[in-house]
């Protein structure tokens, strides 16, 4: 069995819990959240009679000692938390992003191999299936290498509280999903972004909701990211709308179920190429999915067996390198170099 403190009981907790409770050998033995009440209440909610819960994570990791601790807090309260749950000799399963800066996410990062303890990222659009259809298809090499890889997110929620006020609401909030996915799909090695933002006129956020990026992923690949959260009408999936052209041929995905791919064969029709439909291989059975429950169960495999899961915080570092090269971009108006640990 393995026992878990969660700690951040807002409305992200719910998918936590939900799929925490379908997995057998995990039990949740403590909740903790500033609102005291509103721990209390999800222990209520879930059926979690014997959960000890608190406003302290120290204090319910010492009553508890548990074997990990699940971090949904806000970003700002997450190095205070993973270095909390270290020193506890925890394991780590935070949602995203990483960290509040990259200060803190090397900080977190480091604390992880110092105290040799599992430490994963909830980055749970690599766990979408057709995500892992892509790279599949994109390793056997029927398109040829990727050289170019396209994607557009354009959604208009009212979610009303703290995302309308904050700084880089798009790029800190979201974007990190579509450059994951981006990153593995093609297995891209960030060295570089050009970006700008804006507020257009419609918009209801403060700042930020709106953004183009470009990224150098290495190997002749380049990413272009374009994205609004103010954008009404004709809105792609949460999962985005992506071309990816290769050496040889092109794939697109609408981010739903529209998942199609085309390959150069001999001869011409005219001035172009001629192309034939391919097929994308069907979902592996060894590929991982899911979403939230796929990831919390990789992370208890990896805990188990003494390996490391795909989302680790020493890879997804990365990612969260590309959100902080492309602010850092938009707001000094010029690209921005990124390594592996950050602009």
């Amino acid at each position: 069995m393995m026992n878990v403190v969660l700690v951040g009981c807002g409305a992200m907790s719910r998918q936590w819990l939900d799929a925490a409770s379908r997995i057998d050998g995990l039990a949740i033995v403590g909740l903790v959240d500033l609102d005291a009440e509103r721990a209390r209440a999800r222990a209520v909610e879930y059926g979690l009679a014997n959960a000890v819960t608190g406003t302290s994570l120290d204090a319910v990791l010492d009553q508890t000692k548990p074997d990990a601790v699940f971090d949904v807090v806000v970003p700002a309260a997450r190095r205070d938390v993973a270095l909390s749950a270290f020193a506890h000799k925890c394991h780590l399963l935070t949602e995203k992003p990483l960290a509040d800066s990259p200060e803190n996410a090397r900080t977190i990062v480091e604390a992880a191999r110092r105290a040799k303890r599992v430490h994963a990222v909830v980055q749970n659009r690599r766990y979408v299936a057709n995500v892992r259809r892509i790279r599949r298809f994109l390793d056997s090499g029927v398109i040829g290498a990727a050289t170019s890889i396209h994607a557009d997110f354009f959604i208009g929620p009212h979610f009303g509280g703290f995302r309308e006020e904050m700084d880089h609401v798009l790029l800190l909030d979201m974007a990190i999903h579509t450059f994951d996915a981006a990153r593995y799909m093609v297995a891209g090695e960030p060295a570089g972004v050009f970006c700008q933002e804006w507020e257009p006129a419609q918009s209801w956020y403060r700042q930020g909701s709106s953004a183009s990026a470009v990224f150098d992923l290495g190997g002749g690949k380049v990413f272009t990211y374009a994205g609004s959260w103010c954008a009404a009408g004709f809105r792609t999936s949460w999962e985005g709308s992506w071309r990816i052209v290769g050496e040889r041929g092109s794939l697109t995905w609408d981010g739903h179920d529209g998942l199609k791919a085309e390959a150069v064969v001999s001869g011409r029709d005219g001035l172009m190429d001629k192309t034939e439909p391919v097929g994308v291989p069907a979902l592996d059975p060894s590929d991982r999915v899911g979403g939230h429950l796929g990831i919390i169960q990789d992370f208890m495999h990896a805990i188990e067996t003494g390996t490391e899961p795909e989302t680790r915080g020493a890879d997804n570092i990365k990612s969260l390198a590309m959100v902080f090269g492309a602010i850092e971009s938009a707001e000094t108006g010029r690209r921005v170099a990124i390594t592996r640990e950050g602009p």
